[in-house]
């Protein structure tokens, strides 16, 4: 009787979310280089011990960066000129201790000595091609930049035990503005 009345006053711990933190797009837009668009972006991803302890237990987190250009019509829905969506991994590398960035096709990857600067990385994307500005057409353009991250590959014993697991996956809000050249 008294065991169970030490457990109701307990007070009672919310859940920490994976993923808790400060996650959005702080700035973002375009420039016109060559007839190029090139975006550019400022992310701020959440950063916290759970993301580190699942990174060191051989977790891979996926980050992405999704675009939109669409052209605002009356009286129809929006035309879509660009959807795309820049994917990269995140790993640590437990033999050297360091977090390894890499692109969606493994061709490319940085090594970093903390998790700081890996996402300090993550987060500045500088001058990524997105479209030529032949394919535009008349304007004006929204522009929308959402980042993403989720959980990626694991180690198998691990997959049982976070399969039941749904706060592994966030989406920042969308970050917009309207495009003239």
């Amino acid at each position: 009787m008294m065991l169970l009345a030490s457990l109701a006053a307990a007070p009672v711990r919310a859940h920490a979310a994976a993923l808790d933190g400060q996650f959005r797009v702080n700035s973002a837009y375009v420039v016109l280089d060559h007839d190029v668009l090139q975006l550019n972006a400022q992310v701020q991803y959440p950063d916290n011990a759970r993301i580190r302890t699942a990174l060191q237990g051989a977790v891979t987190l996926v980050f992405q960066l999704e675009v939109t250009i669409t052209r605002p019509r009356h009286f129809w829905f929006d035309a879509t000129l660009l959807d795309t969506t820049l994917r990269r991994e995140l790993t640590y590398h437990a033999v050297t201790g360091r977090y390894v960035l890499s692109n969606d096709a493994d061709v490319e990857q940085e090594s970093f000595a903390t998790l700081d600067e890996a996402l300090d990385r993550l987060g500045h994307i500088q001058d990524m091609p997105v479209l030529v500005q032949s394919q535009l057409g008349a304007g004006p353009w929204q522009v929308a930049v959402r980042a993403g991250v989720r959980r990626g590959r694991m180690p198998a014993p691990l997959r049982a035990l976070m399969f039941w697991s749904g706060d592994w996956q966030r989406n920042s809000p969308w970050y917009t503005w309207m495009l003239t050249l």
